[in-house]
C-alpha cells in the first residue's frame, strides 16, 4: 500500500488538501483562507470562483509532493455542509455567489412553512427540521431573487460545495454523495432519493440536482490537464460526517463532537433511523454499497467562531491561542456567562432570530472572564445537546472530540467536568480529513471495509472529570439563567 491519499477538505474559512500515506499518517498540507462576504446582518456567502481556484492550487501542491498525479491511489473530499452553488453547466463557472450553511436569509420562510404545519412533514421525510441552515429552502430563495439563474436555462446545475467540486474536477460529473444530499431537506432519508413533495415545497425543479452516490467507490476521475493525469475520486462525506468517521464511531452509541466554526455532534445509530421527539436532527452518516448507515445529530452553529469574532471584529485577544492562558489566569468566571447565539441558535433550541448576550458583567470583570466565558460555552452548548440526546435514549457514555478547538486543554478538561463523562481526543484532531482518506481509501479498495481503516486513527488523550458536583451545578444554573434571557424574546 505505497499508494497515497489526497483529500481535499473545503471548509467555512479555509480550504485545505492533504496528502496522508495508506497508513493514516499525514505526509503534507496545504491551506489557504476564505474570504468571507457578509452583506448584511443574517446574510454569508463566499465566492465559489475562489473556492474552486483555492482548492485547486491547494491539491496542485500536494500533487506535487506526493511525486506527481499516478501516485495517488483516490481523491477524498469533504466540505461544509448545506452551503450551495448554482453554476452553468456548459463552463462550470459559478452564476451567483456560494449562500453559506450559516446564511439565515430564509428564516421567516422557514418560520411560515412551519406555522403552515409543514415542519412534521418535513421531519418525517428528512429526519431534519424547518430551519434556513439546511440547503433546500437557500435553493428555492435564490431561484426566485437571482434572475441570472432563469437565464442560464436547461444549463442551470445546483449543488452543495462536494457536488460543484466533482464537477469541475471531472469535467462535467453531477453527483451528490448521501450524507451530503441528506442535509440539503430534499432527499427522503429512508429511501435515499430526491422527494417530489419536498422539491415541490421549496419551489427547486429536479432537473437542476444532482444524483445521488455512495460515499466510497469509484465516483468520477479528474480531468488530464488538472494534475498531469487520471485520479480517480474514491470517497465523499459531509465534514461532520467524515469527522464521525474518523473518530472510528462504527459502534452503535458512539459519539464524536467537533469544534469549528460551528460544533457538531453525531452519534451513530447504526443502519436503523431514528427520529428525534427533541429538536435532534436524523442525518445519513455514510452509504457504501447502497446500505447507509445513520446518525442523530446535534448543531451549534457558533463555536471557534466565537473565538475569532472575539479576536478579530472585538479586538479583544490577538491569538486564539491566548484564550487559554487567559481562562487558567482568574478561578472562575467571576459570574460571566457569554450565549454565542450570533448566528442564531441551533440545536436544541432552534431559534434562527436570537441574538447573543454576555451576562453577569460588572466593573470586576475582566478580558479574562469574558475570553473564559466564551470557551465555557463550549461545554454549556454541549451539555444543552446531551440533555437532548439521553431524552432521546441515546445518552452518551463518553465523547470523542476533535477540531480547531480541542487544541486547548483547558476546553477539553471543562467539557468532561460539565458533562460528567470522560473525553477523548486523538493525537491527530484533523479527523475530518482522516474520515475522508479513510472513505477514499476504502473506495480505492485500500482497505476492504472502514472498520478495516480505523488502523489509520493513531492514538489518543483522555480528560476524566474533575469538577465537584456543587461547581458544576453552578455553573449549569448560570448558564441556563443567561439562555433564558437570550430566548426569552423569541419564545
Amino acid at each position: 500500500m505505497s499508494k497515497k491519499i489526497l483529500v481535499i477538505d473545503e471548509g467555512t474559512t479555509s480550504t485545505r488538501a492533504v496528502l496522508f500515506a495508506a497508513t493514516g499518517e499525514a505526509l503534507g498540507s496545504c491551506q489557504r483562507p476564505l474570504t468571507q462576504h457578509y452583506p448584511s446582518p443574517g446574510l454569508v456567502e463566499h465566492d465559489a470562483e475562489e473556492i474552486w481556484n483555492l482548492t485547486l492550487e491547494c491539491a496542485r501542491e500536494m500533487v506535487a509532493k506526493a511525486g506527481g498525479a499516478d501516485q495517488i491511489a483516490g481523491i477524498g473530499i469533504t466540505n461544509q455542509r448545506e452551503t450551495i452553488i448554482f453554476w452553468d453547466a456548459r463552463t462550470g463557472h459559478p452564476l451567483s455567489p456560494a449562500i453559506v450553511w450559516q446564511d439565515r436569509r430564509t428564516a421567516d420562510q422557514c418560520v411560515a412553512l412551519r406555522e403552515q404545519g409543514e415542519e412534521p412533514v418535513v421531519q418525517a421525510k428528512t429526519g431534519l427540521l424547518l430551519d434556513p441552515y439546511f440547503s433546500g429552502s437557500k435553493i428555492g430563495w435564490a431561484l426566485n431573487n437571482w434572475p441570472q439563474l432563469a437565464e442560464a436555462g436547461d444549463h442551470l446545475r445546483v449543488g452543495t460545495v462536494e457536488s460543484y467540486l466533482v464537477f469541475r474536477l471531472t469535467g462535467g460529473a453531477h453527483i451528490s454523495d448521501a450524507s451530503n444530499a441528506s442535509r440539503t431537506a430534499l432527499m427522503a432519508i429512508g429511501s435515499g432519493g430526491w422527494d417530489d413533495g419536498l422539491t415541490d415545497l421549496f419551489g427547486v425543479p429536479r432537473d437542476i440536482l444532482p444524483e445521488i452516490t455512495d460515499c466510497a467507490g469509484q465516483l468520477g476521475t479528474t480531468k488530464a490537464d488538472l494534475f498531469g493525469s487520471l485520479i480517480p475520486i474514491t470517497g465523499m462525506a459531509g465534514d461532520q460526517q467524515a469527522a464521525t468517521i474518523g473518530q472510528g464511531c462504527f459502534a452503535i452509541g458512539q459519539t464524536k463532537a467537533t469544534f469549528g466554526t460551528g460544533a457538531f455532534v453525531l452519534t451513530q445509530t447504526g443502519t436503523t433511523l431514528r427520529q428525534s421527539k427533541h429538536r435532534l436532527l436524523s442525518t445519513v452518516l455514510y452509504q457504501i454499497g447502497g446500505e447507509r448507515h445513520y446518525a442523530l445529530e446535534g448543531s451549534v452553529f457558533v463555536a471557534g467562531s466565537l473565538v475569532q469574532w472575539l479576536r478579530d471584529d472585538l479586538g479583544l485577544i490577538g491569538s486564539a491561542a491566548e484564550t487559554e492562558p487567559l481562562a487558567r489566569s482568574v478561578p472562575d468566571n467571576g459570574g460571566v456567562y457569554l450565549v454565542p447565539a450570533l448566528s442564531g441558535l441551533g440545536a436544541p433550541h432552534w431559534q434562527p432570530n436570537a441574538r447573543g448576550t454576555i451576562a453577569g458583567l460588572s466593573f470586576s470583570a475582566k478580558k479574562a472572564h469574558i475570553a473564559r466565558a466564551a470557551l465555557e460555552a463550549m461545554a454549556h452548548q454541549t451539555h444543552d445537546l446531551k440533555t437532548a440526546f439521553a431524552a432521546d435514549g441515546a445518552d452518551w457514555a463518553e465523547l470523542r472530540i476533535d477540531g480547531g478547538m480541542v487544541a486547548n486543554d483547558w476546553m477539553a478538561q471543562d467539557l468532561a467536568d460539565i458533562l460528567a463523562i470522560n473525553v477523548e481526543r486523538p493525537a491527530f484532531i484533523e479527523t475530518t480529513a482522516l474520515g475522508a482518506a479513510m472513505l477514499a481509501a476504502v473506495g480505492a479498495g485500500l482497505y476492504p471495509t472502514l472498520e478495516a481503516a480505523t488502523v489509520m486513527r493513531g492514538g489518543v488523550t483522555r480528560f476524566q472529570p474533575a469538577m465537584p458536583d456543587t461547581d458544576r451545578q453552578t455553573r449549569l444554573s448560570g448558564w441556563g439563567d443567561a439562555l433564558s434571557r437570550v430566548l426569552a424574546p423569541s419564545s
